[in-house]
């Protein structure tokens, strides 16, 4: 099966987004070109090195490069200045030279961890994304976002540090718990609504597919979802414009992450899914969008037998009033006015601060009902 391959042309630090199965095993020789010395760094979680770190030091090994791993906990924990500070202090420590190439394998968590250390380690050292998540093959691994949580947010602290190459084996995906795997489908949906309505079209008929495991319909899904993101990232590469429609979903995200302790409670990828349904429900409410946008939305995530409503998500939730006040600690908040991302349909995604906050508490409350009731 071919591999498929996305350009982000950004100029010098233009890369090459590589997405198909058997990556890992091939790593070896995709990364050798980028070596002046045959020897890595690899950054992992616990979780990926039980199922796939062999494998990795296996296919370096295979072009001759050696090298060290630094395993840590897995979970959005470990997306701290601890863990962090751990991670900077190992690079150091194994003589990781400016010239040398870092590699992120993991999630989303472990890729913005170490994309951060790669940006500030001898101000800068260059990194390669082998993101095994499908959250992170279509999203995080790609576009130079890297940074940590602070107590006051997530991703409150990072740089803007663009990977030299990203492999996105498909094939790793087949390890992913079913959870996950639809988290990470979160992200996949987005790309749909906020730009391109064939494509949802498409995920309503192979979504299913796409779950099951079907590896076509898998590089498909990916590959089209990273060359979106790509086209965004090329045009606003420091998010002052466009780069922002890829927050669909995410102010209402943020704050119910925040809101659950950002513990397993929801996963990244849900928050997106019910952000979006909540998105398209505000844009109804506002007259931007027919009522039959947020119904379409709604009824294909939980088609996908995915989190949907704020009743999904397990235990209690604060008030409305404290949901909004979690909006606020945003980063998206430009001169204390929270910026959301509507739609005037499915497809047609746009950026506003225009919006009365009298209404999204209104839109909260109701989604907050449906829960107790």
């Amino acid at each position: 099966m071919m591999t498929e391959v996305v350009h982000v042309d950004l100029g010098e630090r233009a890369y090459d987004v590589h997405v198909g199965p058997g990556l890992v095993a091939q790593a070896g020789e995709m990364i050798a070109p980028l070596l002046r010395r045959p020897k890595v760094a690899i950054v992992t979680d616990e979780n990926v090195a039980k199922l796939h770190l062999d494998a990795l030091v296996e296919g370096l090994k295979a072009s001759g490069i050696t090298s060290v791993s630094l395993t840590l906990p897995a979970g959005e924990a470990t997306k701290s200045w601890p863990h962090f500070e751990r991670t900077v202090e190992w690079l150091l420590e194994e003589r990781i030279e400016r010239s040398d190439v870092i590699v992120a394998f993991g999630g989303g968590v472990i890729g913005d961890l170490v994309g951060f250390a790669a940006a500030v380690v001898r101000r800068g050292i260059r990194f390669v994304q082998i993101p095994t998540s499908l959250l992170a093959q279509v999203d995080s691994s790609v576009g130079g976002k890297t940074g940590i949580n602070a107590p006051q947010g997530k991703n409150l602290i990072g740089a803007f540090h663009q990977p030299s190459m990203v492999l996105a084996d498909t094939e790793v995906l087949g390890t992913l718990a079913e959870r996950d795997f639809l988290a990470g489908y979160g992200e996949v949906v987005k790309y749909g609504l906020l730009g391109d309505v064939d494509f949802f079209q498409w995920l309503e008929t192979h979504g299913p597919s796409v779950s099951k495991g079907d590896l076509s319909a898998r590089i498909r899904a990916v590959q089209h979802s990273v060359s979106m993101k790509a086209d965004i990232v090329v045009r606003d590469e420091t998010e002052q414009g466009d780069r922002a429609l890829l927050n669909l979903g995410h102010t209402f995200c943020h704050a119910l992450e925040a809101a659950t302790g950002y513990s397993d409670r929801l996963l990244h990828g849900e928050g997106v899914a019910i952000g979006c349904a909540l998105a398209f429900e505000l844009s109804a409410r506002m007259g931007l969008c027919s009522q039959e946008d947020p119904s379409r939305v709604r009824a294909h995530l939980k088609d996908m037998k995915m989190k949907v409503d704020l009743s999904d998500i397990e235990g209690d939730l604060p008030d409305e009033d404290a949901l909004l006040n979690l909006m606020g600690q945003d980063k998206k908040v430009v001169d204390c006015k929270l910026r959301f991302v509507l739609a005037k349909g499915i497809g047609e995604a746009f950026v506003t601060s225009d919006v009365d906050p009298e209404m999204v508490k209104t839109l909260l409350r109701d989604a907050l009902g449906t829960r107790s009731g």
